[in-house]
């Protein structure tokens, strides 16, 4: 495969909200570089990037596909990127890898909020930004309300290159704003007309100038004085303007036919920046930071951005160079384990296709296959140049359901096949709850959770089914009572005896407390242990519920014993009937977990996230401000009831909100939530 320099080096992701055309985009982009013959669409699985079979059943984008493809002589990969919010992980790996994210937005939804979440993530990569409307061959999309939208949120950073002009509602071509063009299109088919002269165009023409000007003295004298400025000075301002971020260029055109696509990719090719244009921060074996250009001759250092786990082919690992190059014929470590990686071929991505190359050079995109212990967010270095990368920081998992197998004895499968699962995507965990017993998948969402399983049963051959998780009660009790436990049995020869009074009181914290206070020899002091071993393993399981009971004394104040029957044995199941005789009478209580909520949401949606924490019976701690207009509430809630919290927020702030649930402590429950609970496990032990 044919190797360019890092300055002929163009990464761009496509990134944004979901169905808002960045596959349909692609598709378009794919077909002008001559990779496909014919433009895919998504509602016929027929896309390019969309090769998985899960995402050709379901017609939506679940992880992020790379392209390597070549046009006007430079190298583009692009990287689609999936916008639903429960497959955020191939946003983030999409954002680590590009050297620009591409926002897509539709003319007809205009700015949502996974347009926003996509922003915000670049900006916090410190990522050039762009943005592309598309869908405008539809009759409700309409370019220059999505414009007010933009220039409303973002100011003077929205700086348009390539704009369609109306004809009152029809839309009759696109205007090239730097070298003063206009193209009308059927299809892909391009054909000149004249400059458009309406009031549309021309305010784009004087917002290209006033924003191209301030970037540079020289550009603003020359604006203010009345010189026209060329197109190579417009061309200067602008990829002056995308690098500091105080620049985001604006495309237009309609992915799904095509129109507009090779009128905006020209232009992007004149200012997106190459490889070459952008530096990253490394970090040495003595915690000391250096700056890594993009630089063939520099020090080898690729960051492994994506990982796909494939039970025949094997695990497959996509990474960037950020320096030097990755090939067989180079010795290369993996800085977080300190090993050696042997490299047998590495290879470049054409969506579902892999193609040999024989290096794969600084600011390109390759993958390798079969690299023992390396998982995303590592570092590929040089042995005597040992440094890391900044990994991607992916998103937490949000709800969590129980995992049970359809077929008795696939445990160990599912559990290889989850191991598997989460090397490819961050944002899954798999846990064994010790408290429940039960195997607990988590993820991002529903749908998340769902194409887990689907994946888990097409590639590993196993299937599961999800329930929601067992909550992990505790009981206690609220006064102190003293009972009696007496066990004999005659059954010819030695009999069993022993006979302990119990008193049972609460306490503070959460342990069992065993003590004695036996005075002249009633039980001896060589049952005591057995006395306490009776208590600890009855504790295992209250009297309400049959969960374990916590924060309570026992203490062993009498007894007596038979110097041939009595035994640890014999002792150790008279305590055992002094609890079950005992607890029940000592006003045993249920405990439910309580956690501390801190979610984060804009402003505007304080009202109706409080009344949902407040329906959850969750009490409000305190708000705190936070940054873009948005507020921390943190609130105490039971645990019991978060299950679907997640899901709940996404509805009510449209996904702007992030939270943190931990446990804090047991409460007591109210005595309808107790009551529901005794019923459910009358039932399970039916």
């Amino acid at each position: 495969m044919k190797q360019y320099n890092p300055s002929d080096i163009i990464n761009v992701a496509l990134v944004g909200h979901g169905s808002s055309g960045k596959t349909s985009l692609a598709e378009a982009m794919l077909f002008l570089c001559k990779e496909t013959e014919r433009m895919g669409k998504v509602n016929d699985s027929t896309t390019f990037t969309d090769f998985d079979p899960e995402e050709k059943k379901r017609k939506i984008s679940l992880s992020a596909s790379i392209v390597s493809t070549e046009f006007e002589g430079k190298k583009l990969n692009i990287i689609d990127a999936p916008g639903l919010f429960d497959f955020a992980a191939g946003m983030h790996e999409a954002v680590r890898a590009a050297d620009t994210a591409l926002i897509v937005l539709s003319g007809k939804s205009g700015l949502n909020v996974g347009s926003e979440i996509a922003y915000d993530l670049a900006a916090e990569n410190n990522i050039p930004r762009a943005f592309f409307i598309g869908k405008l061959n539809s009759g409700s999309a309409h370019f220059y309300k999505v414009m007010s939208q933009l220039v409303g949120k973002y100011g003077s950073k929205i700086c348009p290159v390539v704009v369609p002009s109306y004809d009152g509602e029809n839309l009759v071509g696109y205007v090239n704003l730097i070298n003063k063009t206009a193209f009308k299109y059927d299809g892909l088919n391009e054909t000149p007309i004249e400059l458009p002269n309406n009031a549309d165009v021309n305010h784009m023409f004087e917002l290209l100038y006033e924003e191209v000007a301030s970037q540079d003295e020289e550009l603003m004298d020359k604006y203010f004085s009345g010189e026209e400025l060329t197109s190579d000075d417009i061309i200067k301002g602008i990829k002056a303007g995308i690098m500091t971020g105080d620049l985001h260029p604006v495309f237009a055109g309609a992915g799904l036919d095509g129109q507009g696509v090779a009128l905006s990719m020209k232009v992007m090719m004149q200012l997106l920046p190459t490889a070459d244009m952008r530096s990253e921060v490394a970090t040495l074996d003595n915690d000391d930071e250096i700056e890594l250009k993009c630089d063939t001759n520099g020090p080898d250092a690729a960051i492994v951005f994506k990982t796909v786990a494939d039970p025949f082919v094997g695990k497959l690992s996509v990474f960037k160079v950020v320096s030097g190059k990755i090939s067989p014929s180079e010795k290369i470590i993996n800085a977080r384990t300190g090993e050696e990686q042997r490299i047998n071929k590495v290879v470049a991505l054409k969506g579902g296709k892999q193609i040999d190359s024989d290096v794969i050079p600084a600011g390109d995109i390759g993958a390798v296959a079969k690299l023992a212990d390396v998982v995303t967010g590592d570092t590929l270095c040089q042995a005597d140049k040992k440094l890391a990368l900044k990994p991607a920081k992916f998103p937490a998992p949000v709800l969590s359901m129980a995992v049970y197998a359809v077929k008795k004895g696939d445990e160990e499968k599912i559990a290889l096949g989850f191991a598997r699962l989460m090397e490819e995507d961050p944002t899954i965990t798999y846990i064994l709850n010790k408290e429940t017993g039960e195997q607990i998948l988590s993820g991002l969402g529903e749908q998340h959770l769902d194409v887990i399983g689907t994946k888990l049963k097409n590639k590993f051959q196993t299937e599961i089914k999800l329930v929601a998780p067992r909550v992990a009660y505790r009981e206690t009790i609220r006064k102190k009572f003293k009972v009696q436990g007496k066990h004999k049995k005659q059954s010819g020869g030695h009999g069993q005896f022993g006979d302990v009074w119990m008193e049972f009181e609460p306490c503070e914290g959460t342990d069992v407390i065993f003590e004695e206070k036996v005075f002249g020899g009633s039980v001896p002091k060589n049952f005591f242990p057995a006395v306490e071993k009776g208590i600890r393993d009855s504790a295992v399981k209250g009297v309400l519920a049959g969960y374990p009971v916590v924060g309570i004394k026992a203490t062993l104040v009498d007894g007596s014993y038979h110097p041939v029957d009595s035994s640890e044995m014999s002792f150790k199941m008279a305590a055992s009937l002094a609890y079950k005789a005992g607890l029940p009478l000592a006003m045993p209580v249920l405990l439910e977990p309580i956690g501390i909520l801190k979610v984060i949401i804009p402003d505007d949606c304080m009202g109706d996230v409080i009344g949902d924490i407040n329906k959850r019976r969750g009490r409000v701690l305190g708000m705190n401000p936070a940054e873009k207009q948005r507020s921390e509430v943190i609130a105490e809630v039971p645990m019991a009831e978060m299950a679907d919290f997640a899901t709940a927020m996404r509805s009510v702030t449209q996904g702007r909100s992030t939270f943190t649930l931990e446990f804090e402590r047991y409460d007591e429950a109210p005595s309808n939530i107790t009551q529901k609970i005794i019923e459910e496990s009358s039932i399970d032990d039916e």
